[in-house]
This record gives structure tokens, sequence and C-alpha cells, in this order.
């Protein structure tokens, strides 16, 4: 059996709309520090590049090691990706991103083997070699935050699909949602209804001063806070976002008949919209089974996830070598 590169370091990497977040881990993938910085105004994938490089320069300097100390290098994106590749094939969330080699940008920027796939998916291996689907062999990460994806672990592996769009339940057409067709790298149906911004649309269509002392841009988990204090503008949103996730979960549950869902994302995270999702499924539990929970992991799920793949990375090529 191989051994992991012990005394070795990976970085981790979880490129966002917003923003860009690194962590530097040993070889057991302890977390030896943390760097972010915002990626408003980045002006394509050389500029995230260029920024990740600032900050893993950073990370090795505040903790006195010398830049040889890297082993491999894992990121994830917003978006469809070719995780054998290393190609980001579309997002909408990173503007000017369409079939971005962003595994040779790395490799060629650090030196180092590195791995890329799709954010979300690196959140199930996150939540599934540390988090809340530890034993699992068949799982679904559901990450609600801006947009909506997810993450499928069958027998014990991510499932990709034929063209890397498997987990790509944005799009999903369900009860109520807009039947409108979608360009390639928009917004879908089910992120209108259920996504961040979806959720502050549903907000504001319902608005009005008289029956909420909330902002009409308040954000949705603002709006969920409201509900939980029993609101009942607020918690009109709430039941049409967590009837519409019910929707899809028993939709993809029939489907894949996966024994657990695993809600994230800044939004899936709030107790409102896993409490309210998981009483609506229990209605109809003659036919679906799946237990749904929270992440275990939070915000670092796609961090942790990516540390895990660059480890593996690493590993992988010691096994060539």
């Amino acid at each position: 059996m191989t051994q992991e590169p012990h005394g070795q370091f990976v970085i981790g990497a979880d490129i966002g709309a917003t923003r860009l977040r690194l962590a530097l881990a040993d070889g057991e993938g302890s977390i030896k520090g943390r760097w972010s910085a915002s990626t408003v105004g980045a002006d394509g994938a050389a500029s995230i590049v260029g920024l990740m490089r600032a900050g893993v320069d950073t990370l090795l300097r505040a903790a006195s090691l010398p830049s040889d100390s890297l082993s491999a290098i894992a990121a994830g994106a917003p978006g469809i990706t070719n995780a054998d590749s290393g190609v980001v094939i579309a997002t909408s969330y990173l503007m000017g991103w369409r079939d971005v080699p962003l595994r040779q940008l790395l490799e060629t920027e650090f030196g180092v083997p590195a791995s890329v796939d799709n954010d979300v998916n690196l959140a199930a291996i996150g939540e599934h070699r540390a988090g809340a689907a530890q034993g699992i062999s068949d799982f679904v990460f559901l990450a609600i935050g801006t947009g909506v994806g997810a993450g499928i672990v069958l027998n014990g592996r991510l499932h990709h699909g034929t063209n890397w769009g498997a987990g790509e339940i944005g799009y999903m057409l369900v009860p109520g949602a807009s039947e409108a067709p979608v360009e390639r790298s928009k917004p879908g149906a089910l992120e209108g209804i259920v996504g961040g911004e979806g959720i502050k649309s549903q907000w504001q269509s319902r608005w009005s001063e008289k029956l909420t002392t909330l902002p009409r841009d308040a954000t949705a988990t603002q709006i969920f806070d409201h509900a939980l204090q029993s609101n009942p503008l607020a918690q009109e949103v709430l039941q049409l976002a967590s009837r519409t996730l019910a929707y899809a979960i028993y939709n993809t549950s029939l489907m894949l008949n996966s024994s657990l869902f695993v809600l994230g994302g800044t939004i899936g995270i709030h107790p409102a919209l896993c409490d309210t999702t998981r009483l609506i499924l229990h209605e109809r539990s003659a036919r679906v089974q799946s237990e749904l929970i929270p992440s275990a992991l939070g915000a670092d799920a796609q961090l942790t996830g990516a540390i895990f793949l660059a480890l593996d990375t690493a590993t992988r090529k010691l096994a060539l070598a």
C-alpha cells in the first residue's frame, strides 16, 4: 500500500463567486493555515490564479515553510467541470469562464500536480471523508447558496455523468418553477425558487411595509430568521422554498434510491429550511425514506474536500514515481 505523503503539504482551494478561500494542510489533512480574498472584479482565470499565488506564498511564509514543501493542489470551481482534464467547462458565477484549463494553469503556476472539480462535488468528498456522510456509500450533498447544486456519491465514488453535468439540479423543472428555456451558464428554474437570489426575488414580489419590518432587499437568511419569528410573509416564502426543495429531493430519491441527503451551503445550513423541508418529505415517507440532515462541516465542506482531493493527488504522484 502506498503511504500518504507525510511531512509534505497540500493546498485546498474553494473558488467562489465573490470569494477565494485557501487552506494549507499537512499529510494527515490537518489544516495549518487559512487565507481568503475577494474575487469581485477579478478579470478571468489568470487573475484568480494570481490571487492564489499570493495566498499560497502568504500561507507558506506564515508557516515558515519553503516553496518546495507543496506536494499537490486541488481547487473547486462553481460550474460544470471535467475532472479528468481539469477544464472548467461553464459556470454561471465567474464572469468570462468558459472552457478554462484550470488544472494546467495551476500546475504551470505552482509546479506541482493539481486536480480540479466542481465545488459541490468537493463538498460531497468532504462530507464523505470527514463529515456527515462518513461510512455511507450512497448519498447526495445538496448545496443551497446563491445557486443550487448536488454532489452525488454512488457506491462510494463521485458520479460525474457523461458530460460532467451530474448534480446540476438547479436546472430541474418542478411545480411552480419557470418553464422557459435556460441558456448555457445562466441560473436554472429550481434556483429561481430555492437559490439565494430566487428566495430574495420571491420575497420582493410579496413584500409590503405593512406586512413586515424587514426591508425589501433582505437576504435569504434574514427572511428565514424572520420566518422563525412567526412572520406570515417570511413563512410563506420559506414554505415555498422548502416545498420546492422537497419535490427535488423526492424526485432525486426516486431515481437514485439514495439513503441520505446532506443539506449544506450558506442557505442550506439554515435550520428553518432543513426542518421545514424534512417535515414536508415526511408526508411522503411511504414512498421515499431518505434521511435529510444538515452538513457537519458547514462552510468548510468545500475546503475539506479540496484538501482530501489534493492528498489523493499527491498519493497518486508517489504511486507513479
